[in-house]
């Protein structure tokens, strides 16, 4: 049996390469897992772009299912060759955070994220899973690897940008970029009972999506400031929550803008790569004192909310699948990779297959 396998990392900044390594050995209380199906996230990209600092050679990704290939000696309730999906945030559930309700930081801030940011990422043929027994979730038989691998970052972001936006049956909701975890805060926002969804994106791919995913309104900001237009919908009074998506100080503070008095603006885009301070206009929150609630957060991790997320898609509630522009054998996730970097060719999701 061979015991190496191909993993694609980040050689040095700005530089990727798919090399060999070898098969990882779990812990007691970890597991290792045999690629099936991954997804490429954003995150990477900015990951080899620098915005995080890690060493050359780490191994990239966080979105990846399988089958267990191996299970540490502590690691009960699951039996080798079992189909899993695995979060891209892996809590330990022991820590303080964790015991205080914020397994995404669990051991420090944001210190749930694990893979590549701390470890060897997925994207890989076999990977390792800490704390396996609270964070492998079961993929039942009557769900694909390609909609389980949409659980382990989109759809729980996703999720996590409406469930912190406090939406209430019937409120208007405004989701910032409609890339893959604004088309997923879209579908969350209604299944949170959001009475209007007012979609921000350019991109007539998106937008289409958007409608898809169940958007009522789409404000392309190419054509106009999109806090005018959004308040030209609203009758001038605004939306009760707004979602930033994309992380750039210009959607952020659209989103504040765009929020009533009284509202909640959810930030779930990543700011590492704007320099730019985000801004809290005077103006737009009341001299400080009209009551917006602004919530940010890391993707949650572990198996029950997992198993949530699975539930949906084996009842048919959502599909998410409609996301995947683009499929690949590992062989070319180079070329998926550079594709996903350019936003080539109207790309938003590329699945890499692994069989």
């Amino acid at each position: 049996m061979a015991d190496t396998m191909r993993a694609f990392v980040m050689t040095e900044v700005g530089k990727t390469a798919v090399v060999d390594k070898s098969i990882p050995t779990p812990g007691p209380e970890e597991a290792v897992v045999r690629t099936t199906a991954s997804l490429i996230c954003t995150s990477d990209v900015h990951t080899v772009r620098g915005a995080l600092p890690v060493e050359n050679g780490r191994t990239l990704g966080h979105e990846s299912v399988g089958v267990v290939h191996a299970l540490g000696s502590a690691v009960s309730g699951f039996t080798e060759g079992q189909r899993v999906a695995v979060n891209a945030v892996t809590p330990c559930f022991r820590c303080d955070y964790c015991q205080r309700g914020f397994t995404s930081q669990c051991g420090g801030a944001l210190g749930g994220y694990r893979y590549t940011a701390q470890m060897d990422g997925n994207m890989a043929e076999y990977f390792i899973v800490p704390a396996a027994t609270a964070n492998l979730t079961p993929i039942p038989d009557d769900v694909t690897d390609e909609q389980a691998v949409y659980t382990c970052d989109m759809l729980s972001t996703g999720f996590m940008g409406a469930e912190h936006a406090r939406i209430q049956f019937g409120e208007t909701v405004a989701v910032f970029a409609q890339g893959p975890v604004g088309l997923c805060a879209t579908i969350g926002a209604n299944l949170l009972g959001a009475g209007r969804v007012i979609a921000v994106e350019s991109r007539p791919e998106r937008q289409a999506l958007a409608r898809k995913f169940g958007a009522d309104d789409v404000v392309d900001f190419t054509a106009g400031d999109p806090v005018e237009q959004i308040m030209e919908l609203t009758g001038g009074e605004g939306v009760d929550a707004a979602i930033e998506a994309f992380g750039f100080p210009a959607t952020f503070e659209g989103c504040v803008r765009a929020t009533k008095a009284g509202g909640r603006i959810s930030n779930i885009g990543y700011h590492g790569e704007n320099p730019a301070p985000l801004q809290l206009p005077l103006d737009a929150i009341g001299l400080g004192m009209n009551d917006k609630a602004i919530h940010t957060g890391l993707c949650p991790g572990g198996s029950e909310r997992m198993g949530r997320l699975i539930r949906l898609l084996q009842t048919g509630r959502i599909d998410p699948t409609p996301m995947t522009t683009h499929r690949f054998a590992f062989d070319d996730v180079e070329r998926a990779f550079q594709m996903m970097a350019d936003k080539e060719d109207g790309i938003i999701k590329p699945l890499i297959s692994f069989t």
